[in-house]
């Protein structure tokens, strides 16, 4: 035990005074967590356990202030005498410690490190709201813009972050993003904090030939074919969404009031559909939403509905010449079908034609990567994987303008890959420039506009040094900062990126991005990785971001699984749990608010308890 405590404070003269004040006994207590990890303590671990004097895993946010502690009641309990206590102790340990910060010896107790901890937190994220264990972070684009209500339904819920990807939209739907999510926070006096991820060097699909503007509404049908249920249609004026709580299949906006006025519960619309087949819509319902009005129509017939098609009242015949045309139909997604087998060739030059890409059945299906880097990184035999490792190849050739991939890994039906999906290539040695151009110019914005900025596919400490340095040069102290771990380089070296990081006064955090480092790290040793960075990043006081597929099946389809419930609950260890978008977002967010309040007060306790146990 007293060798483990030398060792720890003779390793804490590691660069420690070199940190600003802000984390100087933060820096310190990393390096004395990886210090004992250094040693082979197991069987410590085992004894002082089994006595009740330490467990190690619950000190690791203290760790020389509760080894300290462990050894006085050890002596208590072996009645060592007060002078032998000052030789063994005061002399060997205390006066190593005071010999590097007498303020060190004074201040770093337990009850302060884990009030250091708390205020790291609160720097990052603000002050926790409604006695909830974890802050709840939820990624937005555009859809908020034209679905004004949904930033407010978000907040009621228990939003209290909200993240927007610069990888995605542009200047111009952030600052009305930011502009809603502020008028929200103000209107309902409930505090929100922005984050804005750089896209950073991420390899992507290039863009894909659009698709015709077409919906296809399709009724639910038996085995037999027979209609089950029609198909739910929301009718409303352009740019005004359906209210969170509903999920139709589909959403036509009308361009014509003079239609939109003489609609009405039970009037039957006709129209022409995009193949030429006469279809109709049966209005059912009159829903009313934050900009005015909308209807559910039930249609039982399969329809090509496309933009300019036009919709007219049946049965009324001086009303037939009032009609409404559809409008702002989005271009149907564009994808590429990929089977065990294929071979997929990525192409450098964005700029062939969409008819030079996609899936064809002369030759095989093609894609762009418009980053030059993949090209110059890879080499045959490397593996690669697409969209977040849905799909896995081995790399069969290599140049400068090309690249063959022979698909390992696909579904039974073949797998899509479309535009901007991911790309990843976890065993090529790839260097990365930090901060792209893009990320550059897009920090002009995060500085003026957000909270915290989120820096992607950190790999080593130049990269953080050249993210902290153009910060420094801005005089963006005060920016929130968020190392997001997605790569196997960022796990690797964690340690050392927080101890960099540290150096500067930014409020600092970590986010735990599962997606990729799946990927990259492979999915059998997700769950040990993921414990390691939280224990990391609890050593350092840095607070930590669970992301990735959090409450996905809720947020998608309403209906929660078993495990991303125990996931949800597993990843409240974390300050903060993060949810993407999705039809049943406001849902997703209710339920995690819930399960957070729940285990933060106890009520867990109140719950119904097993019969055995009910007499008791």
């Amino acid at each position: 035990m007293l060798r483990v405590l030398i060792y720890a404070t003779e390793v804490a003269s590691y660069n420690c005074y070199s940190h600003g004040r802000t984390y100087l006994w933060s820096a310190a207590n990393l390096i004395h967590y990886l210090a004992v990890h250094t040693l082979e303590v197991q069987q410590l671990k085992e004894e002082l356990s089994s006595i009740g004097l330490l467990d190690f895993d619950n000190t690791t946010s203290h760790v020389l202030a509760s080894i300290t502690a462990c050894i006085q009641l050890l002596e208590n309990l072996s009645h060592i005498s007060a002078e032998d206590r000052k030789n063994i102790i005061h002399m060997k340990i205390r006066d190593q410690v005071t010999a590097q910060s007498t303020d060190y010896a004074r201040d770093a107790t337990i009850s302060t490190m884990r009030k250091t901890k708390f205020m790291h937190a609160r720097a990052l994220f603000g002050s926790i709201q409604d006695k909830k264990d974890a802050h709840i972070m939820v990624t937005v684009g555009q859809e908020v813009i034209s679905n004004k209500i949904l930033l407010d339904d978000l907040l009621k819920a228990g939003a209290d972050i909200i993240r927007i990807n610069c990888a995605h939209d542009d200047p111009s739907i952030w600052s009305e993003i930011i502009r809603l999510v502020k008028h929200s926070s103000q209107m309902q006096e409930k505090p929100c904090r922005v984050l804005m991820d750089l896209a950073g060097p991420k390899l992507r699909t290039g863009p894909l030939k659009s698709g015709p503007r077409v919906i296809k509404i399709s009724p639910k049908k038996d085995a037999k074919g027979d209609v089950i249920f029609p198909s739910q249609v929301y009718l409303s004026p352009a740019g005004c969404c359906p209210p969170a709580h509903i999920s139709p299949d589909a959403v036509l906006f009308l361009e014509g009031d003079r239609l939109f006025q003489e609609i009405e519960v039970g009037v039957v619309l006709g129209f022409v559909d995009a193949r030429g087949r006469k279809r109709s819509l049966k209005v059912s319902e009159k829903l009313s939403v934050f900009s005015g009005h909308g209807y559910i129509a039930e249609c039982s017939r399969t329809a090509y509905v496309g933009c300019n098609t036009t919709l007219f009242i049946e049965g009324k015949k001086k009303k037939k010449a009032i009609n409404g045309k559809i409008v702002n139909v989005p271009p149907a997604e564009q994808f590429v079908r990929l089977q065990v087998g294929d071979l997929l060739t990525i192409l450098r030059d964005s700029s062939l034609s969409g008819d030079e890409l996609g899936g064809t059945s002369i030759g095989s299906p093609k894609i762009t990567c418009p980053s030059g880097r993949l090209f110059d990184s890879v080499k045959p035999g490397d593996p690669i994987a697409f969209d977040d490792g849905k799909i896995w190849g081995v790399i069969q050739g290599a140049g400068i303008n090309e690249i063959v991939v022979s698909i390992t890994h696909a579904s039974p039906k073949g797998s899509k890959l479309g535009s901007e999906k991911s790309i990843n290539i976890p065993k090529s040695e790839m260097k990365f420039e930090g901060l792209t151009s893009k990320d550059l110019v897009d920090l002009e914005f995060v500085a003026a506009n957000a909270d915290m900025v989120g820096i992607s596919f950190i790999r080593d400490v130049h990269d953080v040094t050249v993210v902290m340095q153009e910060l420094k040069k801005r005089k963006l102290q005060n920016l929130g900062v968020v190392l997001k771990i997605e790569t196997r380089g960022a796990f690797e070296n964690l340690p050392l990126l927080l101890l960099e990081a540290m150096q500067y006064p930014n409020p600092l955090g970590v986010m735990i991005a599962r997606g990729d480092l799946a990927v990259e790290c492979e999915w059998q040793q997700l769950a040990s990785i993921q414990d390691e960075i939280l224990s990391i990043c609890s050593a350092a006081h840095v607070p930590v971001i669970w992301a990735t597929q959090v409450l996905e099946s809720l947020t998608k389809s309403g209906i929660p699984t078993r495990a991303e419930i125990t996931d949800a609950t597993n990843g409240m260890r974390a300050n903060c749990i993060m949810l993407n978008k999705g039809k049943h977002i406001v849902e997703a967010v209710s339920a995690l608010d819930s399960m957070s309040k729940t285990r933060s007060t106890g009520k867990l306790k109140t719950l119904p308890r097993p019969p055995l146990f009910s007499n008791f």
